[in-house]
């Protein structure tokens, strides 16, 4: 178990640091890690603002990503590490790519569907469950994101619809 633990905390640590680098584009800082038997099949962060795409989420990228990689829309035996709880979205799209195992690190109270709000991945009435464990080095993945958004706040407004909270 102990080495599950300093496994969680290595691949969220390398998604926190995928992560960082997203408030250099004007992104929120949220990233994803999938990994395959140990392996890094991909990384992103949140492109939502540089592609204009809602659906441009770390999750979402890296679950395409390794698709590709793999040759297969089926991502079993991997597990997606992730620095904020997955919102609803994400979370039907680790379903339905049969993602194995989620971690993540700060907890959604306002869009989580791993445990939060909704708990997507536990729900019985679908064809894949996955296992989830939360709050993997979670101070560091709230504290990235509350300094963006303090940053944020004390720039000069130059977009009227400037985001004002996280969200995945």
């Amino acid at each position: 178990m102990h080495q599950q633990q300093d496994q969680d905390q290595h691949f969220i640590q390398l998604a926190l640091q995928q992560a960082a680098l997203a408030p250099a584009i004007g992104e929120i800082p949220i990233a994803a890690v999938l990994v395959h038997q140990g392996h890094v099949l991909a990384t992103a962060h949140n492109y939502r603002e540089v592609s204009q795409d809602p659906t441009a989420h770390a999750e979402m990228i890296v679950i395409r990503k390794a698709a590709e990689q793999l040759g297969t829309w089926r991502l079993t035996d991997t597990t997606l590490y992730v620095t904020l709880e997955p919102c609803p979205m994400c979370a039907g799209a680790i379903v339905q790519a049969r993602i194995a195992r989620l971690v993540f690190g700060a907890r959604d109270p306002k869009a989580g569907a791993c445990g939060s709000i909704f708990d997507i991945p536990a729900e019985r009435r679908l064809n894949h469950r996955v296992e989830v464990t939360g709050g993997i080095l979670e101070q560091e993945s709230q504290t990235l994101l509350q300094d963006f958004f303090r940053r944020l706040r004390l720039e000069p407004q130059t977009k009227t619809s400037a985001p004002t909270e996280p969200i995945d």
